[in-house]
Order: structure tokens, then sequence, then C-alpha cells
């Protein structure tokens, strides 16, 4: 009904002496502003900001606000891992709110539904969900204070892209021991030191693994100044770089270009600059910047190929050699621009897990599909699973063997101080590792299928090749090579490189159940 007639029905019947009908009065003229104090149904919408002061850690929603323009209803979640989401398709039923939010790493439900449910007491429930999250937690109306601690500050606009001139590093692929597969973020400087020194005693230093790479988990939070420290797990960073540095090798940490790392860690956002200057202080060799919080920020071909370049130019301005990695899963052909922003290597895929099936998936079918890599700049199918015990011996022979044919980084993800002597003849292979370090730098490709049967060859610089054979079925496979498989002409010597023995050939070679035979092959062609 028109407001004028409830202004003079107030007149008539003194609403001024009759408080319960003066709220009716004011609920239909669309607020409580005029008439003081109401109750919750006097409200005809949910407008302000509701604060949930323990929410669960992810996806870490500390506030709802909503505000009406223009006859809408607008609004927004805050989250510790996401910033300001905004709400989409506001509807309010009663005293529930309804609304969507996007929904990042989910093709198949690019929004996803939440409710928002006020009580009588000025109270809220909110429901929804995020990615692999579930959310139900309950909060309170929030004052300006509230609104203030709460509100997330976006970083300043990324730079202009601008391709980064190359740098000297990453000749061969990269080598070397990461912590992630084995420890996840349980993971303590006392740990990393054994390792290092793990890696010298077993030889695995000598045969090239060289980076000691602390994965997510050692990050701590930041000082008045803004700088990031590492957690009490991780008590002087300096000197374990140190120490690390005087066993001839390096160290490698990681973080994000988010808010929040994949561990819910503090990430780089808002502090890239600062961030590489600290790493740099630190004696830090290498860095893994993993996409994790900032898909939400960074979700364009643009915008994430300017935050890895921003992070790519800060770590070049510190003026220390720092091997820089991109992880972002592959996404925007990401191996046809990971050089221009400062990348050495740049993952192209999700995480393996230490089962064939993914392992084979991403090596077999996945990698081969970006520009082949080479030297300063490696496609990346994610760190090796070999020692961690969920495949067979043939299963990890495969997995190494598919990994060095394609020049991939060979960074090891066990636990170096409890290794069988079969997972340190797999590792430590000097035909193996040749293979994937050949100066030439060539990413092997597949260039026949025989029912089971995967034959890939790759280039040497000494202008022979290596050639695999792999068996992707349950069986024994045998074949017999042919002259089209070699592409030398002529031959000569033919070693198997597990098998540590010559080969011919001519001959039929066997190969175990998702097993492989890798050779490699010379050239008697006189070089030049």
């Amino acid at each position: 009904m028109p407001r004028l007639f409830y202004r003079l029905a107030a007149r008539i019947w003194g609403a001024g002496k009759r408080p319960l009908f003066r709220q009716a009065v004011a609920l239909a003229m669309g607020g409580c502003a005029a008439a003081g104090p109401c109750v919750a149904m006097a409200q005809p919408a949910p407008v302000g900001a509701w604060i949930f002061d323990n929410p669960p850690d992810y996806p870490g929603i500390t506030m709802l606000q909503v505000r009406r323009e223009g006859g809408a209803l607008r609004g927004s979640l805050t989250s510790r891992w996401y910033g300001r989401m905004e709400l989409q398709n506001v509807v309010q039923r009663d005293q529930v709110l309804h609304f969507d939010v996007r929904n990042i790493n989910d093709g198949s439900r690019p929004v996803r539904h939440w409710t928002a449910s006020f009580t009588s007491t000025g109270a809220v429930t909110l429901a929804g969900g995020i990615w692999y999250s579930e959310v139900s937690q309950s909060g309170r109306r929030g004052s300006a204070e509230d609104v203030r601690k709460r509100t997330f500050r976006l970083a300043r606009p990324l730079p202009r892209l601008k391709p980064l001139a190359p740098d000297a590093l990453a000749a061969t692929p990269p080598m070397g021991w990461s912590s992630w597969n084995k420890f996840a973020d349980k993971i303590d400087a006392a740990t990393i030191r054994s390792i290092a020194d793990a890696m010298v005693s077993s030889g695995l230093r000598d045969a090239g693994y060289v980076y000691v790479n602390i994965d997510d988990g050692w990050q701590g939070t930041r000082g008045r100044d803004g700088a990031l420290r590492a957690n009490q797990r991780f008590p002087d960073m300096k000197a374990l770089a140190d120490y690390v540095h005087a066993r001839g090798l390096k160290l490698g940490l990681y973080t994000s270009p988010g808010p929040r790392t994949c561990a819910g860690y503090e990430g780089s956002y808002g502090h890239v600059e600062q961030d590489a200057r600290t790493f740099a202080g630190w004696g830090v060799d290498y860095v893994k910047y993993d996409l994790c919080s900032g898909e939400w920020f960074y979700d364009t071909a643009t915008t994430v190929r300017q935050a890895y370049q921003a992070m790519g130019a800060a770590l070049r301005a510190t003026g220390r050699p720092i091997l820089y990695s991109l992880c972002e899963y592959g996404r925007f052909d990401v191996a046809d621009w990971g050089r221009t922003v400062g990348g050495h290597l740049w993952r192209t895929t999700g995480d393996i897990t230490d089962e064939y099936k993914t392992m084979a998936e991403i090596g077999f079918d996945r990698n081969p599909r970006f520009t082949p890599g080479g030297p300063g700049g490696w496609n990346d199918p994610d760190m090796l699973e070999v020692g961690n015990g969920g495949m067979s011996a043939d299963e990890y022979r495969t997995h190494m063997a598919l990994w060095a044919m394609q020049a991939a980084p060979l960074i090891m993800g066990h636990d170096l101080r409890n290794m069988s002597d079969a997972t340190k003849a797999i590792l430590e292979n000097r035909g193996v590792i040749a293979i994937d370090q050949d100066r030439l730098g060539a990413q092997g490709r597949r260039v026949r299928t025989a029912g089971a049967i995967e034959i890939w060859r790759k280039p040497l610089a000494d202008g022979g090749i290596a050639l695999a054979i792999f068996n992707r079925g349950t069986a024994n496979q045998t074949i017999t090579l042919s002259p089209e498989d070699l592409a030398l002409s002529p031959t000569g010597s033919i070693r198997d490189v597990f098998e540590e023995g010559t080969a011919t050939a001519t001959a039929p070679f066997t190969v175990a159940p998702h097993g492989v035979r890798l050779l490699r092959i010379s050239s008697s062609a006189p070089t030049r």
C-alpha cells in the first residue's frame, strides 16, 4: 500500500503513543531508523555486517556484508583465503538470504548456492560450499570496528607484462628433493638437516641431486614491518640454509601469490617484493610459487602471467641466482610463456600421487601435450614418488624412465633416511640420469604404439638416441624394434640402461607389466 496511507493511519490512531503500532508502520515504510529499536521481524532486509569469530580454517569466512543498492540487495563474504567474495543473484525469502558464490577449481559447478538465515536475536547461520568444503557457521551482528578489522585490503595492481631476459640457470633439468610427497606440512628444521645429510651419505648428491626443497608448512606470521617469519619449527632459516650449503647442496622454499598457501599458511599476496628479498637474505636458491588461493584473484591468462612475472622480477631484483618454479598446474598454456616471466620450470599438471594410474596419466598423456621444454625452461610433471611404497619396482622404473625421456626435473619425494637398496638403485642409475640431463635438452616423444606397448624416442647430444619401450598393460609383452623406431643409420652399440648390459636391435624385447626397457643407442656414423 502507499506509504501515505500509513502516515495518515499513524496520525489517526496516535501511533506516537503506541510503540508496537509505530514499529509496524516503520516496517511498512521500509526501515527502523525513524521508529527506534526494532524486533527482527520489523527489519525489511538483513542490511549490515555479520561477524564470524571462530570460522573453520577453510575457507575462513570471517564476515558477511549486505547492502541495498537501487532497490536490489548486494553484498560480499570476506575470506582469509580469497579476500572479498561478491554475492551473486541475491534473493531474500522471509528471514533467509539466498545467493550464489563463484566456485573455483570445479568446472562442473562454477557457482555454489549459499544461504544466510537470520534470527530474532540478531544472529545469523551461514551455509554453503566452495571447492571441497561445506560450510555451516554461526555469527553475530558486527560493529564498525569489527568491519574495519576484517576488511580485506587488495594488493596494488599487477605490473604490465614485460618479458624477462633469459639467464644462465637450469641449463639441464633441476635435480633434488622436496618435502611434500612424504611429509606434507609436518616438517621441521631437524628433518631438513637430516635429509641433507642423507643426500650426501647416500651418494645421491654426487649423482646430481642438489636441491633440498622445503615445501608448504614452514611459514609463520608477519611482523609489524610486514616481513614474513618462519614458524617455530624453523627457528633460524639463515642458519638452516648455511647448513645445507656447507654440504654442497642448495635450499628451496615454497610460497603462493595468494593470501594463503595450499596448506593454509601465510602466502605472499601483497608482499611479493618483500618476500623475495627475505628469501634472498636467508640464502634461498629455489622458489616454488604455487597458485593456490591466488586462483581467486588471478583467474585469466593475463592475470596469471602478471602474477608470476611479479615474483619472477622480484627474485631477479635481489641479485641472487634463484631457480624459479611455476606451479599453476599447466593452466593457460604455461609452457608457451613460462620463460618470459622468469620461470625455469613449470608444472603441467595437478598433484601426482603414489599410484601407477595417476603417474601414467600425467607422464604418458598430460605432460606430452605441452610445447616441449629445453635448456633454461622445463616442463614439470611433478615430483617423483619413487620409494614411497605405492608402486611396484617395475612401475617405479617406468616412472623414472618416463620422466627422464621427457627431460623432466627429477625432484625426489621419499624419506632418504629410510631407503631400500632397490629405491636407491633406481634413483642413482647413472644411465637414466644421463638421459634426463643430456645437454641437448630435447624432450622425447611417443613414436609408435602397438597394443599395450608404447615406444618413445629422444635424440641425444652425442648423435645417439634414447629409446624406451613401455608396457602399459597388465601382462608381459614382446616386441621387435623396426628401423623406423631407431631412426639411426647406421646403428651403433645398444645398452640396456636398467639391466646394465648390451642388447641387440634385431632381438625381440620382452617387457614386464607396467614395466619398461630403456635403451641408449649410439650412432656409428662419424660425428662432426
